[in-house]
């Protein structure tokens, strides 16, 4: 019997959305960083527009981590716990899957995203913290991305095949799965069924079909990284003796590939609808991936999360329905520069505020504020805008600059750790020519001041290493221009000058992005803010007019539907 708080989402068929990470929320840790708020901005965004979406993902008791930034500037993790009991409810339903010759068991948590307009939509939140497990298999749901090669494929054993087995327990009618990431890629195990006994052709052994083309028709599969170490793999000693039970290996290393299990590759074979999140990373993923068809669905913000209060003011006053419809902040030009302007000083303050109680940085209320936040690691080159500090205090001197910056680096990223601790050294080494603060524990909570509170916004990338990113379109609901290598969403979103500026070409040497980021700087962004407000205005708006009006979740997930969920194969 199901408690009354499911019983609604039980009426109708809908599409399961398997993702290992969710932000569900700021103080729930079921996310590590960009994945996971998108995972969430698509279920937001699925609330709104009553899509019928279900949500399966890990409880991650243990979170991701929280981060200390000790005075070395070194990272050091601690765990993020949260009790699941205090911001969910308990399912009734128990399942079990068979992982290295024993059962684990799996119960479920209901979350509800409910959204400012009326719709809802479930999230179940898979744990094994069950007395029914051994104190090992009680872990498994802990960490996220936590543990050793096994640890994580057990979780995925889980995400995946415990995550269909748990939809099904519940009554949930599922038309069609979505893969965010290729973490989910066993739930595609968990469809495939014997269907008879065939001589193969010229032996005498036989061979096991199964219904390979119709679990193609059910599933679609978003991969989002061009990064060869962001796909997963196993290898296949690891993987048959984890996954148990599953005896047909040769058609697993079919799929999946011949010498290790990659879990991409498995939910490339055994989806009907892939794309990757930009127009870019869809020709990256089919160099990647030859002979695989691969769709382009840009990523997109959820448009009331990531817009302060007073821009949400004023999108009200003027455009109504702009939640629903954020393309009618195309006509952002109806607005007086002074009502916006009034709008970004609050928020300026709001950072100025947070960044002093937190770092005891005090940031000038007339000055620049350039802003970087994202996960710390080496491709995203978050040492690019101190790569000359003798000129970054030149340019300082002229037109004042201050900057805020955030981000968690893996535990397992040795350079991404050091990173964090080279930033460290040039924020002392800046000053006092140049206040500069490195934020602790970036969540979202954090992120909304920071994308807001900007002048502009920074990103870095090695190109083409970028699949998407997201920041700068958050950003752009509050008028933040980016300052983007052009990789990822910025290919397309970039109108320089209008929507900000570009850092690079095709034809420019990553080595030269440096220079570049700094020419801009002195030359056409600095100038601009202390010397044209109503032009800086303009550029205000037109990352409003043409990227918080394009670059939306809603937009996002209303292509979803039509290319992705109503599609077969």
């Amino acid at each position: 019997m199901n408690p009354a708080a499911l019983d609604e989402f039980l009426r109708a068929p809908r599409i399961a959305y398997f993702s290992m990470e969710i932000a569900l929320e700021s103080g729930i840790p079921t996310y590590s960083g960009g994945l996971g708020v998108l995972a969430g901005d698509t279920m937001r965004s699925a609330a709104d527009l009553e899509l019928p979406l279900v949500g399966v993902t890990l409880a991650s008791r243990a979170g991701y981590f929280r981060q200390e930034i000790d005075s070395a500037g070194r990272q050091i993790e601690h765990p993020s716990l949260w009790n699941p009991a205090e911001r969910a409810v308990p399912l009734p339903a128990k399942i079990a899957v068979h992982v290295d010759g024993r059962d684990v068991w799996i119960a479920s948590w209901l979350y509800v995203i409910t959204s400012h307009i009326g719709g809802s939509i479930p999230v179940l939140l898979l744990d094994t913290d069950l007395a029914e497990n051994d104190a090992e298999d009680r872990h498994i749901t802990d960490v996220l991305y936590g543990g050793d090669a096994e640890y994580r494929l057990t979780q995925e054993i889980v995400l995946g095949i415990g995550g269909v087995r748990m939809l099904r327990a519940l009554g949930f009618r599922i038309e069609r799965y979505h893969l965010n990431e290729g973490h989910a890629a066993l739930l595609c195990l968990a469809l495939l069924r014997r269907t008879r006994w065939t001589e193969r052709p010229g032996e005498h052994a036989q061979a096991l079909l199964y219904n390979v083309d119709e679990v193609r028709g059910l599933c679609a599969f978003t991969t989002h990284t061009p990064v060869e170490a962001g796909h997963d793999k196993f290898s296949y000693e690891v993987a048959e003796r984890l996954l148990g039970r599953w005896k047909d290996m040769a058609l697993l290393r079919e799929l999946g590939g011949e010498q290790h299990l990659n879990m991409s590759l498995l939910a490339l074979n055994l989806s009907g609808y892939v794309n990757g999140v930009a127009r870019s990373h869809a020709e990256q993923s089919r160099l990647m991936f030859p002979g695989y068809r691969v769709h382009a669905v840009s990523n997109g913000a959820h448009p009331l999360t990531w817009t302060a209060s007073g821009f949400r003011e004023v999108y009200d006053r003027h455009f109504p329905h702009w939640c629903h419809e954020p393309e009618v902040l195309g006509h952002i030009d109806t607005v007086e520069n002074a009502e916006l302007w009034a709008a970004h000083a609050v928020a300026r303050g709001a950072l100025r505020d947070f960044v002093h109680n937190r770092c005891k940085v005090l940031l000038s209320d007339n000055v620049f504020t350039l802003c970087f936040a994202r996960r710390m690691t080496g491709y995203k080159r978050p040492d690019l805008l101190f790569s000359d500090l003798d000129r970054l205090r030149r340019i300082a001197a002229v037109h004042p600059l201050q900057i805020v910056i955030a981000g968690k680096a893996h535990p397992h990223d040795v350079e991404g750790k050091r990173l964090i601790e080279i930033l460290h050294r040039h924020i002392a080494d800046l000053q006092p020519d140049l206040p500069a603060a490195y934020l602790p524990d970036y969540d979202m909570d954090m992120a909304k001041l920071m994308v807001a509170g900007a002048d502009a916004w920074l990103n870095t990338p090695l190109p083409p290493l970028e699949a998407s990113g997201t920041s700068g379109m958050k950003a752009a609901f509050n008028g933040v221009p980016s300052i983007s290598v052009l990789d990822g969403w910025w290919i397309e979103g970039c109108i320089e000058g209008v929507t900000g500026w570009g850092i690079g070409s095709a034809q420019d040497a990553a080595s030269s992005h440096g220079t570049i980021l700094y020419d801009k700087l002195e030359r056409q962004v600095l100038p601009l803010f202390y010397g044209d407000r109503s032009g800086w205005m303009k550029v205000m708006k037109g990352a409003i007019r043409h990227n918080a009006a394009m670059f939306n979740s809603h937009r996002m997930m209303r292509r979803y539907a039509t290319d992705a969920y109503l599609h077969r194969a």
